[in-house]
């Protein structure tokens, strides 16, 4: 009985799936740290994959079309819910006080937020979806417009760093937005820290 032979994949590879209109870049990358399972991020249009020593190709190969699989599903289910006239609003804002250099995957508004204004996630299979309460729909525009370009923000900065204010204040009105955010937060009890 001849001894079948199991090849391991290159310590590095990188490979282009279609996701609709897009490519995706997937980088998958050993990594002798770990012992059982891969691990992965998507950054905009890269998954960034990081596998153990011991893997099989086969193996690597199957749990590679898996991750592409969840990311394609996720990607497609954000694509169909984002909002045009807010994707309009989020363009024109990073064109005029951003110089276009930021990207994102969808913009939506949504009713489940309560408390917070916006988000903006970072990594994993919803990378680059911003979501927007609806409960600000009514809201003066440019403080509306504030809040798109905070979460705009967030994609160079993903934090409140001293960086991630100073990109933010290009926009002309964020201190009028801040002080319309902070009266309402007063008026509800709450820290208006909380809802940005």
């Amino acid at each position: 009985m001849k001894k079948r032979l199991q090849t391991t994949p290159p310590d590095k590879f990188a490979r282009q799936v279609s996701d609709g209109a897009v490519t995706l870049t997937v980088e998958a990358t050993k990594d002798n740290r770990l012992r059982k399972s891969i691990r992965w991020t998507l950054k905009q249009e890269t998954i960034q994959v990081r596998f153990p020593a011991h893997i099989s190709t086969a193996e690597l190969d199957r749990l590679l079309e898996d991750i592409i699989d969840r990311v394609r599903k996720q990607r497609a289910r954000a694509r169909q819910q984002n909002d045009d006239d807010l994707e309009q609003r989020a363009q024109a804002i990073n064109t005029r006080y951003f110089q276009s250099e930021l990207q994102w995957h969808t913009i939506r508004w949504v009713g489940n937020m309560k408390r917070r204004l916006g988000s903006c996630t970072e990594g994993g299979t919803t990378d680059g979806d911003i979501r927007i309460s609806d409960r600000i729909k009514h809201w003066p525009d440019y403080v509306i417009d504030y809040i798109v370009a905070h979460e705009l923000a967030h994609r160079k900065y993903p934090n409140h760093s001293r960086a991630f204010w100073d990109y933010v204040a290009r926009y002309p009105h964020t201190e009028r937005a801040r002080g319309f955010i902070d009266g309402i937060a007063f008026a509800e009890g709450d820290d208006p820290e909380a809802l940005i």
